[in-house]
C-alpha cells in the first residue's frame, strides 16, 4: 500500500500541488475521491476537523488544510529551503499564492463566467511579483528561492499551468515566468506525471469545465 493517501474531489484544486511534489519526488499515494453527490450528503463533511477538504493520511498522522499538508511535505523531502532566511521567503510565496488563490475562489463562485474575465483582467498584477522574485534570485534561471526546489515551487508552476489554460498567452509579458514553468515541467518525473491522464483530464475547479 502507498504510504500516503489523498482524499479530495476530483479537480486539481489546492491538491495539484502535493501530487506534483510526491511524483517529482518518486513517491507513490492513494487518491480517494469525493463526488459532490458524496459531499452533499453530509457524512464526509461531518468526519473532516474542519469541515472541509483535503484530507492527507501520513501512516497514522491525519492532516487537513492545504497548507499545512503541502508544508508538512516540504519537512518530509527537504524542500523548505536550506535555512531559516530561505524557509521565511518561502513562507513568503506561498501567502502570496494563498491571496491570488482565494480571489480565484472568490470571484467565480457566484458568477463563474463573470468572475473568471475579472479575474484574467486582474491577472498580470498577480504575476508581476513572482517576476520580480525570479529575476532577484539568480537573474530567474533558479528557483523561486534559492537554488534548490521547494514546495513554493510546486504550488507555483500549478498556478501558472492552470494560467496558461485558462488564458493563453498570459505569460508572453513575463519571459522569466514562462522559462520556469518550461524548466520546471521538463523534469523528468514532473513531465510523466503532466502528461498523465491523472493530470490532464481533471478540471482545474469545481466552478470551471476546464
Amino acid at each position: 500500500m502507498p504510504p500516503y493517501t489523498l482524499v479530495y474531489f476530483p479537480i486539481r484544486g489546492r491538491c495539484e500541488p502535493m501530487r506534483m511534489l510526491l511524483a517529482d519526488q518518486g513517491q507513490t499515494w492513494k487518491e480517494e475521491v469525493v463526488t459532490r453527490e458524496d459531499w452533499r450528503q453530509g457524512t464526509v463533511k461531518a468526519s473532516c476537523l474542519f469541515g472541509q477538504l483535503p484530507k492527507f493520511q501520513d501512516g497514522d498522522l491525519t492532516l487537513y488544510q492545504s497548507n499545512a499538508i503541502l508544508r508538512h511535505l516540504a519537512r518530509t523531502f527537504g524542500l523548505y529551503g536550506k535555512d531559516q532566511r530561505e524557509a521565511a521567503l518561502l513562507d513568503m510565496v506561498n501567502d502570496g499564492m494563498e491571496d491570488i488563490t482565494n480571489r480565484f475562489v472568490q470571484l467565480l463562485h457566484n458568477n463563474p463566467e463573470e468572475g473568471k474575465a475579472q479575474y484574467l483582467k486582474e491577472l498580470p498584477g498577480y504575476l508581476k511579483p513572482f517576476e520580480t522574485l525570479l529575476a532577484q534570485n539568480q537573474g530567474g534561471q533558479a528557483f523561486i528561492v534559492g537554488d534548490q526546489i521547494s514546495f513554493a515551487d510546486y504550488r507555483l508552476l500549478s498556478l501558472l499551468l492552470n494560467f496558461q489554460v485558462l488564458a493563453p498567452g498570459c505569460l508572453d509579458d513575463f519571459p522569466l515566468l514562462s522559462a520556469y514553468a518550461v524548466r520546471l515541467s521538463g523534469r523528468p518525473k514532473l513531465k510523466a506525471f503532466l502528461a498523465s491522464p491523472e493530470h490532464i483530464n481533471r478540471p482545474i475547479s469545481t466552478f470551471l469545465k476546464k
